[in-house]
């Protein structure tokens, strides 16, 4: 197994949650009012858990989102600007979330009150994992002698 930095670790996971979370939106049971799932707007009627209103073209973000982490997992540089360029997108998704909330044109993704929350809190925490576990190591030269 190929050694992995701390960062790159949490950009696999995440990249691994956002792949099954696209699958799981394709999934009759696990995604409530399956039949009612459109490809975009705010008249799709399915719901990710129950809870979470989504679309055909939703899942596909998510399963592309999730492809695109493991990928940029495979370098320190990627695992970082993954999470962190991520953490944006979801900030800037909440924010969109707040004008375009409802039954408007403006809602294509589509959006409801607990995306939002989930929007808000995956837009901090991987801008917090990104910068908390993106920092350069301090190289250290371990084989001088202590003084």
């Amino acid at each position: 197994m190929r050694d992995r930095s701390t960062v790159q670790s949490a950009a696999l996971l995440v990249g691994i949650v956002f792949l099954a979370v696209g699958i799981l939106g394709f999934v009759p049971g696990i995604t409530t009012h399956y039949g009612d799932l459109s490809f975009a707007g705010h008249d799709s009627g399915a719901k990710l858990l129950g809870i979470f209103q989504t679309s055909i073209l939703q899942n596909i973000i998510h399963l592309l989102f999730g492809l695109a982490g493991i990928a940029m997992a495979r370098s320190w540089e990627g695992a970082r600007t993954y999470l962190i360029g991520g953490g944006v997108i979801y900030l800037v998704l909440f924010v969109y979330g707040l004008f375009a909330h409802g039954n408007t044109s403006a809602n294509f993704v589509p959006v409801n009150s607990a995306d939002n929350v989930l929007h808000v809190a995956l837009g901090v925490g991987m801008l917090a994992l990104g910068f908390a576990l993106g920092r350069q190591p301090i190289a250290t030269d371990r084989s001088a002698a202590p003084a």
